[in-house]
């Protein structure tokens, strides 16, 4: 396997045949990446444990974060076909991220990254990379080690964005529990919102019910705030977390 650096170099001209709804779309890399600052991570398929674990659900987390770095779009590419992809990102709910798909793997070969995965049943895939294009052209890659199996080292979120900002740490992740027409509930993202933390959002009746919430936190009330594993609470102590 001898995969290639194209750093410094534009990336290969390609359209991609992408499904909206009931229609057809062709998508230009010229649509894609011309006078934009654009990052592309690409990984082996839809659908697979790392890729849907991990690389995804991250740049997702992070997008806020990367467009006020001055990133215009974040592009998830896989040598899948359309509809795959956008089931993959629906099953993600990663509204964040544009998936494209590389279905007849005619950028991923152009950027020296098409490998071999006939042992597995996949055919060719891509190997997994990153890489931040500006107007067209390559200006950094994360290339993971070629090593057995499916190295997941450098192609991440993190190292993305340590890149474009060297001192950026890490928020701890936050989920908060909802339901709609509550203020408290509102009250809490706000507070969320002024202290920079992205948040996942559960909302009862919806992606939960009042049993998940007592299971969980033994409360039957909302908001139930989650910051990096740890329970806070409501709005209130929410409040106290940050002032203490």
């Amino acid at each position: 396997m001898s995969l290639k650096d194209m750093t410094g170099q534009k990336v290969p001209s390609v359209v991609f045949h992408t499904r909206e709804g009931d229609a057809w779309k062709d998508i230009s890399t010229d649509e894609l990446f011309n006078n934009k600052k654009v990052i592309v991570f690409s990984l082996p398929g839809a659908f697979t444990p790392t890729c849907s674990s991990t690389h995804l659900p991250r740049y997702n987390e992070l997008a806020k974060e990367f467009y006020a770095l001055g990133v215009d779009e974040i592009v998830c590419m896989s040598v899948n076909d359309t509809f795959v992809m956008n089931a993959w990102k629906a099953d993600q709910e990663s509204d964040n991220v544009v998936v494209i798909p590389d279905g007849n793997g005619e950028f991923t070969e152009g950027m020296g990254m098409l490998v071999d995965k006939a042992e597995l049943g996949f055919g060719k895939r891509s190997w997994r990379y990153s890489m931040y294009v500006v107007n067209g052209v390559v200006e950094k890659m994360f290339v993971e080690p070629q090593e057995p199996g499916d190295p997941f080292k450098v192609s991440d979120a993190d190292t993305m964005i340590k890149y474009l900002k060297p001192d950026w740490t890490a928020k701890e992740s936050v989920s908060i529990i909802t339901k709609p027409g509550c203020p408290y509930c509102a009250k809490a993202k706000v507070l969320l919102e002024t202290r920079g933390y992205q948040y996942e959002e559960i909302v009862l009746g919806r992606d939960a019910s009042t049993t998940s919430v007592r299971a969980i936190t033994g409360k039957t009330s909302v908001p139930q705030v989650f910051i990096g594993g740890k329970h806070i609470g409501g709005s209130d102590d929410l409040a106290e977390f940050f002032k203490a």
